[in-house]
């Protein structure tokens, strides 16, 4: 029998919070265990029900800035097993950013139009509960972008495949993913993978998920 997720979800708005519950209630793999509006909430139900993931708004009460990423700090701490779900209204890849500071296991940022599909945060919330991480296409797209525009930007040096490696990289996909959805050779993904960091120049890490981190934050060192 496949394993039951425990959720806890965060979200101000009322209206939104309902949605997203209905959503996640309509998954046999889900659980939701609490809701909540705000971080000392958030940090009480998640003390109280243990859950295995946390799907959070990125601005809620106290403050409305980025109490989403604040609690996914303390968890770090607290709770290094829990994985959790950022959601975003923008596209703000600096929040991306700040979120995988402590490294981007169990750590995904989803834009709320990306909702429209149950199956994105579905498959988000599965992906971080296992140790991955998802970073939304358009967040990663904006880095590209904001990257490649400079005239001494390193990305310009990659291959238009080293390219499409690269975005796939910093969604999160495995090698094996990459070769799936690029059509590849796992040996031809390890080659490009090898001079994408060469081309970047990024230090051999012994974080397996040290790609997505070291992608992005190469990438939105954009200077803007």
């Amino acid at each position: 029998m496949a394993t039951t997720l425990r959720v806890v979800l965060a979200e101000d708005s009322y209206l939104v919070l309902q949605g997203i519950r209905r959503l996640l209630e309509n998954e046999p793999s889900i659980e939701v265990l609490a809701t909540c509006a705000d971080l000392a909430g958030l940090k009480r139900a998640v003390a109280r029900a243990e859950p295995d993931v946390v799907v959070t708004d990125i601005r809620m009460p106290p403050g409305s800035t980025d109490e989403g990423i604040q609690a996914a700090a303390s968890f770090h701490q607290t709770n290094p097993h829990l994985a959790v779900v950022v959601l975003s209204q923008h596209d703000e890849p600096e929040y991306a950013l700040k979120l995988l500071e402590h490294g981007s296991a169990r750590r995904a940022y989803l834009l709320k139009d990306s909702l429209n599909d149950a199956r994105h945060l579905i498959e988000a919330i599965h992906v971080v509960a296992s140790g991955g991480s998802v970073i939304d296409p358009k967040v990663v797209e904006s880095l590209v972008a904001a990257r490649a525009q400079r005239s001494d930007s390193p990305v310009q040096d990659l291959s238009a495949r080293e390219r499409d490696v690269l975005a796939l990289m910093a969604e999160g996909c495995n090698n094996d993913t990459i070769a799936a959805r690029l059509q590849l050779s796992i040996r031809m993904v390890e080659k490009h993978i090898n001079a994408i960091f060469s081309k970047l120049r990024l230090a051999e890490e012994t974080d397996v998920h040290r790609r997505v981190k070291a992608v992005l934050i190469y990438l939105a060192d954009s200077g803007s």
